[in-house]
């Protein structure tokens, strides 16, 4: 697959309320689980700074980043939504990872996804392909509030 191959692939997982209705909905986290466990929990290998609430995340998590690489660390950022470029959402040291990154990762990982289904909870899915692939002293992740 090339890199737009990818995204809607990516994006064809996604479970949609207007096309599968209520069964688009998971009320537990088991997939989440199953995702970390797969991943060897990656979130205990570094440091990780959550940032939540109702306005301001994305400023709150690009300032963070910004004082973590002027203090020397090295630094992952993932947020969301993008705007322009699905890349947006993962950067390393102020930096969007390559298109190649996004295409192997999920070239890497789709017999999982295809059978977890982790993409209903679609942040902690990229969120712990920021921390598995990254090796980061510092994570500064910005997750949406439910």
């Amino acid at each position: 697959m090339n890199y737009q191959e990818t995204l809607n692939w990516l994006f064809a997982q996604l479970p949609m309320y207007q096309r599968e209705g209520q069964a688009a909905y998971k009320a537990n986290l088991d997939n989440t689980l199953q995702l970390d466990e797969y991943f060897r929990h990656p979130h205990k290998n570094f440091k990780t700074i959550h940032v939540a609430g109702t306005n301001g995340k994305g400023s709150v998590s690009h300032m963070l980043a910004s004082i973590l690489q002027q203090a020397g660390y090295k630094t992952g950022l993932y947020t969301s939504p993008h705007l322009k470029d699905f890349r947006e959402r993962i950067k390393i040291n102020g930096e969007m990872v390559s298109e190649q990154y996004v295409i192997d990762f999920v070239r890497h990982h789709a017999d999982l996804f295809s059978r977890v289904k982790p993409f209903q909870h679609w942040h902690n899915t990229y969120c712990h392909s920021t921390c598995q692939h990254l090796n980061c002293k510092w994570l500064s992740c910005r997750l949406h509030r439910t």
